[in-house]
């Protein structure tokens, strides 16, 4: 099973920046997806999730309205579409996958990405 994060990069505050997840080795389309984030010095927090059909979508507190989760299960592929970027958003970002339906909680997710680096420059 291989989850590669792709996207992270530099940007200024306001800024957007888009995620992209591609999944393998599963079948994608009966695992429900998420996006999590980790700071240094912080623990991994919850950022979205998306069901395994697409319909259903979650997101934590702090992104609502600026954070937009997707997928394509023809492509195995999952999105994160990330506007108004704000300094605190700097992190390393992981996408994760689990097979028992979306969850804050990471102990939930089966398989994790290697995680992408998004800075954000004030």
């Amino acid at each position: 099973v291989q989850l590669q994060a792709s996207g992270g990069g530099l940007v200024q505050a306001g800024g957007s920046l888009r995620l992209s997840c591609a999944a393998s080795g599963i079948t994608f389309s009966l695992y429900s997806m998420g996006w999590f984030r980790q700071a240094p010095g912080k623990e991994r927090e919850f950022v979205a999730g998306i069901s395994s059909n697409g319909i259903t979508t979650f997101y934590e507190d702090f992104v609502k309205g600026r954070f937009t989760i997707s997928r394509n299960n023809a492509k195995n592929t999952v999105n994160l579409q990330m506007n108004s970027l704000l300094p605190e958003d700097t992190a390393v970002y992981y996408c994760a996958a689990t097979f028992y339906g979306g969850s804050k909680r990471p102990q939930i997710y089966n398989y994790w990405g290697q995680g992408t680096q998004v800075t954000v420059s004030s």
